[in-house]
């Protein structure tokens, strides 16, 4: 009975055994992959010296290890949103768009809830809310609130805005609104970062919603490539297609250095360093030649692996592809209680790590740090201690979301 569930009929009899929907594992290793790899970004603004000091993107003060220690992370946002808009896709199969509507906006509401409560709460361990980052959860959110309209429209409308919202957002690069009024913030919330002072809580939108409502608009456009009647050789080309094409792309756009990202890549000393330039693209918001070199390879490797059956590694892999909001929330939690134990050690007070505002502007955790070796010990020893935790919690919830509607929200 683990397997099957049986179903009352229209016709009113319990006849039928339905199979538990089969999931697509390629989506769960790469969404795994991204979820480790997010954690090693998390462990480094937490571990890493040189992360209370400088951006390690800063070609006049970071070295080629450190900035790919970065670079690498930053395939975890993209390739996130948009598996989450496959997902939503997969996840309408069977509910008609009222339901995939309520739903969507629903978890986004809870994701937004989410983000101010209990991941500002995690990223601060300040219970009177002083500082209040709106990151990736947040713009999940409001992405799945969008996606519940867009949903309505034509597949081909739905594609073409999400392609005008990635590749055309850059447009907008130079315009600004100055202050920090409603206008300031709808904006700031659009598409430009910025900081805003609640009563004595400071807010600040890292993650512009705008281009990212595109990222999750093509992932859902693309998810019916994932259909179960989809042909899957069919389906690897295509991926594969498109995502070789996105990386080619890349290299032409930021070739002729005019347009795609607002910073321009420039020959440095070195020719290690100006390739560096070239890969050094805007995260916040998200730039096209941003997209583009992260979704392209995205792709790419969901080519490779669909149909390969899981190894004793890669089934490890998506364990956590299975539980990402679970790890994610705990992660967070983890990585900043190990920082009060590590401030403690290098002869910080504890109450150093309970923060008003940023790390890096701080005063008292100036100085703290260790080098980039231990961070990525400290990295593989969190991602090793939640590796039991998110496969009890993906067991539980496979055993039990069909009589417990929440966790269909986790």
């Amino acid at each position: 009975m683990s397997a099957i569930t049986l179903t009352k009929q229209r016709t009113g009899h319990y006849l039928t055994p339905l199979r538990k929907k089969k999931r697509v594992e390629s989506i769960d290793i790469v969404r795994g992959a991204v979820m480790i790899i997010m954690a090693l970004d998390h462990t480094r603004h937490w571990f890493h010296h040189d992360a209370y000091m400088y951006e390690p993107t800063d070609l006049s003060r970071t070295n080629v290890f450190l900035f790919f220690t970065r670079f690498i992370t930053h395939y975890c946002a993209p390739v996130f949103i948009f598996l989450a808009g496959i997902s939503a896709y997969l996840n309408g199969i069977k509910k008609t768009k009222k339901e995939l509507a309520f739903y969507l906006i629903t978890r986004g509401i809870w994701l937004i809830f989410v983000e101010f409560a209990i991941i500002s709460l995690g990223n601060t361990f300040n219970i009177s809310f002083p500082y209040v980052t709106l990151q990736v959860i947040w713009a999940i959110g409001i992405c799945m609130i969008v996606l519940a309209g867009l949903i309505y429209l034509n597949r081909s409308l739905i594609l073409g805005i999400a392609l005008v919202l990635i590749a055309g957002h850059n447009l907008l690069d130079n315009f600004h609104v100055n202050g920090t009024g409603a206008l300031a913030f709808i904006w700031s919330v659009l598409h430009e970062p910025k900081e805003f002072i609640w009563g004595s809580t400071t807010v600040f939108v890292l993650f512009p919603v705008l281009p990212w409502i595109g990222v999750m608009a093509l992932g859902y456009c693309m998810g019916s490539l994932f259909h179960s009647s989809f042909d899957p050789e069919t389906r690897k080309k295509l991926l594969l297609y498109i995502g070789i094409s996105a990386v080619i792309l890349f290299f032409i756009l930021r070739a002729f250095n005019i347009y795609g990202d607002p910073s321009r890549w420039t020959v440095q000393d070195s020719p290690s360093f100006s390739f560096l330039s070239i890969l050094n693209v805007t995260k916040y918001p998200p730039s096209l030649l941003y997209n583009l070199i992260t979704l392209g390879p995205a792709m790419i490797i969901l080519a490779l692996l669909d149909g390969r059956p899981l190894n004793s590694f890669t089934r490890r892999v998506a364990v956590f592809g299975r539980a990402p909001f679970f790890y994610y929330v705990v992660h967070l939690y983890v990585l900043h209680f190990c920082a009060v134990i590590g401030a403690i050690l290098a002869d910080y007070n504890w109450y150093d790590m309970i923060l008003s505002t940023r790390r890096d502007r701080t005063p008292a955790l100036q100085g703290f740090g260790f080098n980039l070796f231990t961070t990525y010990c400290i990295w593989i020893g969190v991602v090793v201690f939640l590796y039991p935790l998110c496969k009890w919690f993906d067991q539980y919830k496979r055993n039990n979301q069909s009589t417990q509607w929440w966790l269909t929200y986790f």
